[in-house]
């Protein structure tokens, strides 16, 4: 018999910060599995800042999202039916097949994972593209040297909590900037950064960064643009390089924004300024696997989900992004975990 699926589909799209009656519940009949294909159900759901860019008919990297339809997006499930050998029943798979309960696929575009190295939510987070990105962003475009200084916006988040911690495992002094009390007591006690301030707060993000950097910034991650990067830009040394991975501050901007007024600090310096997108590095997926594993079974790689219970509540989780709700990976439980 076919099994009842509820959705989450883009109702129409946004302009300016979402609303959650941009979004609709609907429920669908997922067909039992034919010959080669097998059944999934959601357990865990992603929530990122880049789903924003996708809800905006434009040209990018990535197709737009498409109003009546479901969205996409990261997923953990457990195979619960199937015809498939090579993915039996009880199977833990990855796929961008999120905001649903249940899918049928044929292993295209899906990935077991080992659910014996960490949870099995850490594959959306740290082991997941996240912290991927985090590591291609600092190890290969920021090209990250033992015993520099880096400066990290957005640190207490999914990104940039995994960024901090590989640079203290790399022996690097780091500053984060983030927006709460609560989120830079994390990053001092659990991610170990050398000095941490609220940027929503602070009355001078210069003085800051003078504080937390007395002799500059090699590398800056930056995740937020706007007035951070402005102010690094001012702070960076001979030579540094800023790996570009999200501009959040600007996401549901409804008109451009004028971009930094000490941009021209990068001829003198000689700064290196470079965007990037992490599917353009998979190949550097097995050597993020084999360093990741090494720095959770050290002790030197800790994070922090912050979830919302139920598919009817990605919307709000998804928001919720955009207003400083999460502290590292903002996740969505849709069910419960047969093995917990």
């Amino acid at each position: 018999m076919p099994v009842k699926s509820r959705e989450i589909r883009l109702r129409e799209r946004p302009v300016g910060v979402p609303s959650e009656d941009q979004f609709e519940l609907a429920q669908v009949d997922v067909a039992d599995p034919q010959e080669g294909e097998f059944l999934v159900r959601n357990i865990w759901m992603s929530v990122d800042p880049y789903m924003r860019g996708r809800m905006t008919e434009r040209r990018s990297y990535i197709a737009p999202f498409v109003p009546g339809k479901v969205l996409e997006g990261g997923a953990i499930g457990q195979v619960v039916a199937s015809r498939n050998a090579k993915y039996p029943v009880g199977t833990y798979v990855n796929s961008m097949l999120g905001w649903r309960e249940f899918y049928l696929a044929t292993g295209r575009g899906v990935e077991r994972i080992d659910p014996t190295v960490a949870p099995i939510q850490a594959y959306l987070g740290p082991l997941g593209a996240p912290g991927l990105t985090a590591y291609v962003g600092l190890l290969k475009v920021a090209a990250l040297k033992p015993g520099e200084t880096v400066f990290v916006s957005g640190a207490a988040g999914a990104v940039g909590s995994v960024v901090c911690q590989i640079a203290k495992a790399k022996g690097c002094r780091v500053i984060g900037s983030a927006g709460s009390h609560e989120k830079l007591s994390w990053l001092r006690g659990e991610a170990g950064v050398d000095y941490a301030f609220n940027y929503k707060t602070a009355p001078d993000l210069s003085k800051e960064l003078s504080q937390g950097a007395p002799d500059g910034i090699d590398v800056y991650f930056e995740n937020v643009g706007g007035a951070q990067l402005e102010v690094a830009l001012l702070h960076m040394r001979d030579f540094g390089r800023v790996a570009i991975c999200g501009w959040i501050s600007q996401y549901n901007a409804t008109s451009p924004e004028p971009g930094p007024s000490t941009l021209a600090l990068a001829i003198p310096r000689r700064l290196r300024l470079e965007g990037f997108i992490v599917t353009d590095h998979l190949d550097q997926r097995p050597n993020f696997f084999a360093d990741m594993k090494e720095w959770i079974a050290a002790g030197k790689l800790r994070w922090h989900e912050t979830v919302f219970e139920g598919l009817p509540n990605a919307p709000k989780a998804f928001i919720g992004l955009f207003t400083g709700q999460n502290i590292g990976k903002m996740l969505v439980r849709i069910g419960p975990d047969p093995a917990v």
